[in-house]
């Protein structure tokens, strides 16, 4: 049955076991990300309408995460897609570091009333509609991210697949729970960012390695081995403060405050 499934992957299960356990946390970091600034854009709605627009968001996820698995196959061809997307995520998280760095701005993305868009659509279509509007095309622009970070790990298409639907479930279930984890322990929004930027590196150095794939510190960052490490590394820093800050109470949580 495992050789099956090796077969059919084009890996051995424990390689597997490891992208899929990268693309969960990426994926549902993401996701909780996405969920925040959908549910921020409808906030100005009747209370009544906003489960509808929500619900219109999720469909619309669903869409064009689905579409852009459709370019998936041809993305996976493009070698330097996987450093770019370890830019991407170290640009993540660079801004959130530097956004808690400055004093609170205002959040264009959380602005609907700042799209072209939104503005465009209100006249004709009234506010619900034209907010609609603009959690498709927020949806779109998620729906890219998340598969370009699943694109960005893996060059197998049914662990992409494997990627994107674990995004999909996480917009509707795992981004709740984790909204309510960061309400409890909001010292996990940071480690979150630095898992972000601990994956964004290890993608990035496949740069150097695309050129130097012969030498024995190309190969060693390209091996099981550093995937398994880095998977260690990234579950330490999600588990280890939680497990402190429970039977040892730093860092402190909402309950060790209370």
């Amino acid at each position: 049955m495992f050789e099956s499934l090796e077969l059919l992957l084009g890996t051995d299960i424990k390689s597997a076991s490891v992208i899929v356990f990268n693309l969960i946390i990426i994926e549902s970091l993401l996701s909780v990300d996405n969920a925040a600034v959908l549910a921020t854009m409808v906030m100005d709605l009747p209370p009544h309408q906003r489960a509808r627009a929500l619900r219109y968001g999720i469909i619309g996820a669903y869409a064009f995460r689905g579409l852009c698995l459709i370019f998936a196959a041809w993305l996976v061809k493009i070698w330097w897609l996987k450093p770019l997307g370890g830019l991407y995520l170290l640009y993540l998280a660079y801004d959130f570091f530097h956004t808690k760095a400055t004093p609170k701005t205002e959040d264009d993305t959380l602005n609907k009333e700042a799209k072209w868009y939104y503005r465009a659509t209100l006249g004709w279509m009234g506010p619900f509609w034209a907010t609609v509007v603009a959690v498709e095309i927020m949806d779109l622009a998620f729906s890219l991210d998340n598969v370009f970070a699943a694109v960005a790990f893996t060059d197998n298409i049914y662990l992409i697949c494997t990627g994107v639907f674990i995004g999909i479930l996480a917009m509707r279930f795992v981004a709740q729970w984790f909204v309510r984890l960061l309400e409890r322990y909001p010292f996990l929004e940071y480690s979150a960012f630095i898992v972000i930027g601990i994956l964004g590196l290890k993608l990035f150095l496949s740069l150097p390695c695309h050129f130097f794939k012969d030498e024995p510190w190309a190969i060693w960052i390209e091996s099981e081995h550093t995937d398994l490490l880095v998977s260690i590394l990234t579950a330490g820093f999600f588990f280890v403060p939680l497990f402190t800050s429970r039977f040892f109470h730093w860092p402190k949580s909402k309950k060790n405050e209370a």
